[in-house]
């Protein structure tokens, strides 16, 4: 579980948009650039790389 004043202070680190918190996957999601960020051991991992790129879909979906 993410801290709520954790979730309120991160953003994405690519275009600074805020992020949604995907709790059963356990990923921050950057609607914007369309990457879900893992969360490892209750740490966020920020890296582009490790992100996983979303599909069109998974984006409408939690636009919803």
């Amino acid at each position: 579980m993410i801290d709520s004043k954790l979730l309120d202070i991160l953003a994405c680190p690519i275009c600074k948009s805020p992020l949604h918190y995907q709790k059963e996957a356990q990923e921050l999601v950057c609607l914007a650039d369309r990457l879900a960020f893992p969360i490892r051991d209750d740490i966020p991992v920020m890296l582009e790389d490790d992100a996983r790129r979303l599909s069109l879909e998974e984006t409408d979906a939690l636009r919803k």
